[in-house]
């Protein structure tokens, strides 16, 4: 097996799980009593802390290197900059024509799953959708993991823990409302586990179009774009969600702890 095939399938495994770590948010919002509001108020705030500053430092970085090779310097740096606000803009975009009715990111705490079972069809119509619109965030996100574990794997590793703790949550607002609308623990399961596979989805999408065209510009381009989707997640999806569990400094030292161990992980594999 040579490099380039082995790291695709080390990207694509990554993606996988990823993605698929909304079932562990459904199966805690099944097999536990309470949320653990706490862990996961620090936990967000590690995934975002991690996001922010691989994006920045590291991703970033090397998508300038790259289009600065191809540019020359001053339009290099520009073009990295416009790539990288390219990608928010995207995220953005996907995230203005997601319901607000429907938000994936509502906090949903599993006490709510011990009450009497209302079997309302409005219940299931916003399971549904949460499910459709966290299929949809995940598409980019799924993007972003692949293509930064197809150039560094251990920076993909990095990536991918820290949208799997994301997507926890996620898991969670699923499976509450199908839950109730269904009474079907089973369906729920699945219909929240099926959510995640627009991230992988999305890393077979990212290969072929792009790995055809995948150039020194093409890296670069797709690179920023990557940091910005990943920098947008944080302030938009992560430290918020966290910041709802009512446990603000402990999402602040989850944001501080991920930057540290992800600054300190990229000295020891630079």
């Amino acid at each position: 097996m040579d490099i380039t095939t082995e790291r695709l399938l080390i990207a694509f495994g990554l993606t996988l799980f990823a993605g698929l770590s909304t079932g562990i948010g459904s199966a805690i919002a099944f097999y536990t009593r309470q949320t653990n509001q706490k862990f996961l108020a620090g936990a967000l705030g590690f995934s975002a802390g991690v996001m922010v500053y691989v994006s920045l430092i590291e991703i970033f970085a090397k998508a300038r290197t790259s289009l600065e090779a191809v540019f020359g310097p001053s339009r290099g740096y520009l073009v990295t900059t416009l790539a990288f606000f390219a990608g928010i803009a995207l995220i953005a975009l996907i995230d203005r024509f997601v319901p607000k009715g429907e938000n994936p990111h509502e906090v949903r705490d599993v006490k709510e799953m011990s009450g009497a079972r209302v079997y309302d069809p409005n219940l299931l119509r916003m399971g549904l959708f949460s499910a459709l619109a966290i299929a949809i965030h995940n598409f980019p996100e799924g993007l972003a993991t692949f293509t930064s574990a197809v150039q560094d794997p251990a920076l993909g590793i990095s990536i991918a823990m820290a949208i799997a703790i994301h997507n926890i949550p996620e898991g969670i607002a699923v499976s509450v409302p199908i839950y109730f609308a269904t009474g079907s623990r089973r369906r729920a399961f699945s219909l929240s586990f099926l959510s995640g596979i627009s991230e992988p989805l999305g890393a077979l999408v990212g290969y072929l179009l792009l790995m055809r065209f995948f150039n020194e510009a093409m890296f670069g381009l797709v690179f920023a774009g990557v940091a910005g989707i990943m920098v947008y997640i944080s302030l938009d999806e992560l430290l918020p969600t966290a910041e709802k569990y009512g446990e603000h400094h402990l999402a602040i030292y989850g944001v501080i702890a991920g930057m540290a161990v992800m600054a300190a992980s990229l000295l020891l594999f630079s």
